[in-house]
């Protein structure tokens, strides 16, 4: 955002931040209180807006206490879905609704840990009160709450906050200005930090200066790439020069997956985050695929966002397409990490 630009929205940014900093206090103080579940909430947030790599932190937290022979629940507002109030999208036996209606990041959650309740609700107390209803019995051992750092009507046994090291926040402002969501001090509120898409773990000197402050521990963790998905077109072998389409914050990231799995991107295609991808814009794209040899790439959140768009699907599908996975990988203070997750869930 030009500097112009931010100049003129500083009066919106002075108001939105009045406002936050009277709602903290007003839960600092207790006067607004914050619901308690009898269910342990791991709760999984930013303070900037999009593409820090939230969402598969989620999706590690989910398997990790899988792998502990865990059953977690998936909490999420369902962020630019087409409904209201709270949806089961998934029992953990079936899966219900798709992205229109439950969110892009609600489905591929739900798709990646389809043996995982999932509700989405605006208000998180009533997604809670709704799993503790209607699933008494096998009530879950943990919530994870997603995008849950300003939501803090529901009380949480562990705040976690994602920071994108790709983008440094330090000097940026509050929306609609600039992309935080709330003051850097605020990070004081939360128990761990989450430093996302570090390429070099050597290279995080400015942000581990910067947070110093917060007395917050840290934990340094990267993107995995995976082996691309085919799901439409041609099966052709995995794709070498491709164009790379993508509707999520921070884009570049995954240009940069595509480079490191060996892939020429020849062109790009970016809409922005949750964005509907026009019919016209996809044919144009399809066309250029097909007259120069290309294969489509999307990201895995996309992925799930087209296949509920019939129309779109079949336009591509004249070319060969793909999704590229992601993993988080925990490069420093895995242990710590770890054990903060467990305290969470031992009586």
């Amino acid at each position: 955002m030009g500097n112009l630009q931010s100049l003129l929205l500083a009066p919106a940014a002075l108001l939105y931040g009045i406002g936050i900093s009277v709602r903290n206090r007003l839960f600092d103080l207790r006067i607004f209180d914050s619901y308690k579940t009898a269910v342990p909430v791991v709760s999984i947030g930013n303070i900037t807006m999009g593409g820090t790599g939230k969402t598969p932190l989620v999706d590690f937290v989910v398997k990790y206490y899988l792998k502990r022979g865990l059953k977690p629940a998936i909490l999420s507002r369902g962020y630019k879905r087409a409904t209201k109030g709270v949806r089961l999208v998934s029992d953990g036996r079936r899966i219900f609704l798709g992205s229109r209606e439950a969110g892009d990041e609600s489905a591929m959650l739900a798709h990646k840990n389809p043996e995982t309740i999932v509700v989405v609700a605006e208000k998180r107390k009533d997604g809670v009160d709704y799993i503790t209803e209607h699933f008494t019995d096998r009530l879950p051992d943990v919530l994870v709450l997603d995008d849950g750092f300003q939501h803090r009507q529901l009380g949480r046994n562990l705040d976690i906050v994602v920071i994108n090291t790709t983008v440094p926040f330090f000097e940026d402002h509050l929306i609609p200005a600039g992309r935080l969501r709330e003051p850097i001090k605020n990070l004081d509120r939360a128990d761990l930090l989450i430093l996302s898409k570090v390429a070099d773990p050597e290279n995080t000197t400015l942000f581990e200066e910067k947070l110093s402050i917060t007395g917050k521990p840290l934990v340094k963790t990267s993107v995995r790439p995976g082996k691309p998905v085919h799901f439409a077109g041609p099966d052709n072998p995995p794709p070498h020069k491709v164009i790379a389409l993508a509707g999520i914050g921070q884009p570049e990231g995954f240009i940069a997956s595509l480079l490191q799995g060996g892939m020429q991107v020849v062109s790009h295609v970016f809409f922005p985050d949750h964005a509907d991808f026009p019919l016209k814009s996809m044919k144009t794209l399809a066309g250029e695929a097909r007259r120069d040899g290309l294969s489509i790439v999307t990201t895995e959140k996309d992925y799930f966002r087209l296949l509920s768009n019939r129309s779109i699907l079949e336009t591509i599908s004249q070319v060969p397409c793909f999704y590229l996975p992601v993993e988080i990988e925990i490069i420093e203070e895995q242990k710590l990490f770890e054990n903060m997750l467990d305290n969470v869930v031992i009586p």
